[in-house]
């Protein structure tokens, strides 16, 4: 009898920290970083840049849990930046901050990470979002590995929050993933046969002193190195604390749809890594605007087709987890259109208004702040 997983919830997320005046980044003073750990403790740290502060939630029973601890999180975090004048964007790319104007975190992990990866460190301008499910077997957990990276760009694309860079529009909806991919051991995740196989495989590895452990595996979907569950780490960070919310609540709903296959003795078809990659891009550069191909019908699909269809498919599970409304909000979302396309929406009716592009960059700023305290 397969143990049926807890299905907890865990949510990471990276923020940037901006000047109110400028919208430049900024760098929190000391000060501000004490402050947070002082009502956060141990949920809040510093990230690899400076100008970055990340949160994690608790280990959370269901979403209205979740909910509630990184309402909480964000809450702390924007009221403590506005007393220095600063505030906190929840995007995985600053619209016009130069990536080599800023300065790693001096910490031993961090000045090793800057040392083993040299150059491709210093543009890692970017923030990302990571969801840990609760699944305690680990060859469950493996399993669940080999199946769930056909829905990896499905998630991508929704959470698509990366557009400019540099105060240049890149023409994708993702860049995030252009710069984070220049790291070793990153991408989709490779198919193992048994958690000793995995085991095995990241063993070798580390003998050999190029990696501590398996906290330096960087894949789009990982077995966590610190907690029994699965991490899915593809996800650009959600400005909205809603949006972020339903990308959870869909990550938890297709882990449990996998499992209730796995109990039945079936399985999701596993595509070639390459067929699945032609998805990842697609996400990358459209977003949610292009579709993804569907491999069983051969041919593209619009994505408010391919999300219809999930929600349907994981029904069930959102019933038994608790975040039927969460789900439900996954057409809401495709028509509200993802940060990518809302960032851009916001520079051209300021640029058509002054002629600006500077302003406009910076009102894309403004409305990213604005985006983050919504509903705190």
């Amino acid at each position: 009898m397969i143990p049926q997983p807890d299905f907890t919830l865990g949510i990471e997320e990276e923020y940037l920290v901006v000047d109110l005046e400028s919208r430049d980044l900024a760098v929190p003073p000391d000060e501000l970083m004490e402050e947070c750990r002082r009502e956060l403790e141990e949920q809040v740290s510093p990230e690899f840049l400076q100008c970055q502060i990340e949160v994690g939630t608790k280990v959370c029973a269901d979403i209205p849990a979740a909910r509630e601890d990184l309402k909480r999180l964000r809450a702390c975090i924007s009221r403590t930046c506005s007393k220095y004048g600063m505030a906190p964007i929840a995007a995985s790319c600053h619209p016009f901050a130069k990536w080599n104007e800023q300065h790693h975190t001096n910490k031993d992990r961090y000045n090793t990470l800057r040392r083993d990866l040299a150059g491709v460190a210093r543009r890692m301008l970017i923030c990302g979002q990571h969801v840990h499910v609760g699944i305690a077997d680990n060859e469950t957990r493996i399993d669940l590995m080999a199946q769930f990276p056909y829905f990896l760009p499905h998630l991508l694309a929704l959470s698509a929050s990366s557009p400019y860079w540099k105060g240049e529009d890149t023409g994708l909806a993702s860049y995030r993933l252009t710069v984070f991919d220049n790291l070793p051991r990153t991408g989709l995740p490779p198919r193992f046969a048994s958690w000793a196989e995995y085991e095995r495989s990241v063993q070798v590895i580390v003998d050999t002193g190029a990696i501590a452990d398996s906290s330096k595996i960087w894949w789009d979907l990982r077995p966590s190195a610190r907690f029994p569950t699965l991490e899915s780490r593809i996800c650009d960070v959600s400005p909205r604390l809603e949006d972020t919310l339903t990308i959870a609540a869909t990550t938890q709903c297709i882990m449990r749809m996998l499992w209730r296959l796995r109990v039945k003795n079936q399985r999701w078809r596993i595509y070639d890594p390459f067929l699945v990659a032609e998805n990842r891009w697609r996400a990358q550069r459209y977003g949610t605007t292009e579709g993804l191909i569907d491999f069983g019908a051969g041919g593209l699909k619009p994505f408010d087709a391919l999300i219809g269809e999930l929600v349907d498919l994981i029904a069930e599970d959102a019933q038994a987890l608790g975040c039927v409304a969460e789900v439900r909000r996954l057409p809401a979302m495709l028509e509200i259109g993802t940060s990518a396309e809302r960032q851009r929406d916001v520079f051209d009716a300021e640029l058509m208004r002054n002629n600006d592009r500077q302003a406009a960059l910076r009102a894309v700023v403004d409305s990213l702040i604005d985006e983050f305290n919504e509903g705190l």
